[in-house]
């Protein structure tokens, strides 16, 4: 394959539905090479291999002159398509394991940013995504320049250096007109949000790792029908409802984008005008996957609360809800429970409807300060014909 052929690392790639065929190298870690594999088949690619290694930030091509070796000798075995890197890679690392490989290579941020791309629906959340984009490949865009300058790779149509000026420029730009525009939908925001206080509706939102079970219960207790999936990133914005958790007390309920880990910084701000509904929010529900192993139970946990700290949010406003317990032996629950035993939980399964009649009365009890009125309540739930039958 000639090296003209190579696609840019920092463009853009197609998500297609024809799945290309990859290799993907991550970490030997048993948590960081499912997450992985997740997010490549999140994307849409097939995977064909997969390659570990301990470091992934070697000088020359991210991995090992001989890990590279290796994946080239794979790539020509399996007529692969693309190398998929679990790790940010500078523009001379890809072009290099490119050029080395014949084969195009993208790193784990764009990874993302293309399943970000496949999932966005809303005007405001493709330009999320756009501004994520763009703080990527501003970094990248004067080094892949100057690699094409130098003849190495057809890149930029051959440009000169003041051609290349003025697409920096112009990159700076379109970012400058993205953060304009999503600053009216922040404003547009603040306003639905001033006009939410003031009809005095208390605020719950969902939160918690991609995959976790949010949309599950959220279309459970709102009764609707988003879409649910296995899948990283289903949801991508948020939606609000008004549902009532026991008769006559109406609440308003929040799904929003999935949390994941090693998310870069950028990429939280990107979508910050959504996220910051959770600062809003009198009540924070921070659903967790329990059926997982308790190593990644944990280290899900923390990327979650490393992304609310981003937000400052108050870890008083939290409820830890532990979801999918239809899949966990009650001796694993315990074990499970544990980990969280300085925090408020609740244990239920969105799927089955298991908990969610007290998740409802704890909801109530936090939003409207209900205090010693417990009692009061579970008549009302018993009363209720509209709550879920099962505890």
């Amino acid at each position: 394959m000639s090296n003209t052929t190579i696609e840019k690392p920092y463009k853009k790639t197609s998500m297609g539905s024809g799945g290309k065929k990859v290799i993907l190298i991550t970490y030997p870690n048993p948590f960081v090479e499912e997450e992985a594999k997740g997010l490549v088949e999140a994307a849409g690619y097939r995977l064909v291999d997969t390659i570990t290694q301990k470091k992934l930030s070697h000088q020359q091509y991210g991995i090992g002159t001989g890990k590279a070796a290796e994946v080239r000798d794979l790539v020509e075995e399996k007529k692969t398509q693309m190398v998929i890197i679990d790790e940010r890679l500078s523009s001379s690392q890809a072009h290099n394991l490119a050029k080395f490989t014949h084969q195009e290579v993208i790193d784990r941020e764009r990874l993302i940013l293309d399943i970000f791309n496949s999932r966005a629906t809303t005007t405001e959340a493709k330009l999320q995504v756009k501004l994520a984009e763009l703080k990527y490949e501003i970094p990248r865009a004067r080094e892949a320049v100057r690699i094409s300058l130098k003849g190495e790779q057809a890149g930029f149509m051959g440009m000169g250096e003041y051609a290349v000026d003025i697409k920096f420029r112009a990159l700076k730009k379109q970012m400058a007109l993205v953060q304009k525009k999503l600053e009216d939908a922040r404003r547009r925001r603040q306003l639905f949000i001033t006009s939410r206080t003031r009809l005095n509706i208390p605020f719950v939102s969902l939160a918690g790792y991609t995959s976790s079970g949010k949309t599950t219960l959220f279309n459970r207790f709102v009764s609707e029908t988003k879409e649910e999936s296995p899948s990283l990133f289903t949801t991508l914005t948020t939606t609000t409802r008004g549902f009532e958790p026991l008769e006559g007390k109406k609440v308003l309920l929040s799904d929003t984008v999935g949390f994941i880990s090693r998310l870069p910084t950028y990429m939280v701000e990107a979508f910050k005008s959504t996220l910051e509904e959770l600062s809003y929010a009198d009540l924070i529900l921070l659903m967790i996957d329990t059926s997982e192993p308790t190593e990644s139970i944990q280290i899900k946990f923390q990327s979650s609360r490393q992304v609310l700290e981003q937000l400052h949010i108050n870890p008083v406003k939290l409820l830890v809800v532990l979801n999918k317990i239809d899949l966990v032996p009650r001796d694993q629950l315990q074990e499970k429970l544990s980990l969280f035993r300085d925090l408020q939980t609740i244990s239920i399964s969105a799927k089955t409807g298991e908990g969610t009649k007290k998740l409802r009365v704890l909801i109530c009890e936090r939003v409207f300060d209900l205090h010693g009125e417990s009692q009061v309540i579970d008549t009302a739930v018993k009363a209720s014909p509209s709550i879920d039958s099962a505890v």
